[in-house]
């Protein structure tokens, strides 16, 4: 994806992004998330109301351009069976909440696990 097509993303709402999200992880079936050297996931407090979240994203690259060139943050693939089976429930089981592909506005989806694991299935469904 070059860069002026990323940006183009970046720049729709953050409901057009949940939706553009859905699409590409559909088409690509998996999620991406970032990580830091130890593997641990990124996971964000918002400071307005005290919500954590899982950021996640539909493609490497916005991954990779979140994280403004960190060498401490990389983008790692979850394959969309994985994160059904595996990451829905630990999110659910720790209280954090899925943060849909976060832009540049700082405007995001915040969403519970389960429902965008059935916001997923339905649109597999449709296919």
């Amino acid at each position: 994806m070059n860069s002026e097509s990323l940006a183009r993303v970046l720049e729709l709402d953050g409901e057009e992004r949940y939706d553009y999200f859905l699409s590409q992880v559909l088409e690509e079936r998996e999620i991406w998330i970032l990580v830091n050297a130890e593997s641990r996931f990124l996971k964000i407090e918002s400071a307005e109301d005290g919500v954590a979240y899982l950021p996640v994203w539909p493609a490497s690259a916005f991954a990779a351009a979140y994280a403004g060139g960190s060498e401490e943050l990389s983008p790692k693939s979850i394959p969309v069976p994985d994160f059904f089976r595996k990451w829905v429930p630990g999110l659910t089981r720790d209280g954090i909440a899925v943060g849909v592909f976060p832009g540049q506005d700082n405007e995001l989806w915040i969403t519970e696990p389960h429902e965008l694991k059935n916001d997923l299935q339905e649109e597999l469904s449709g296919l």
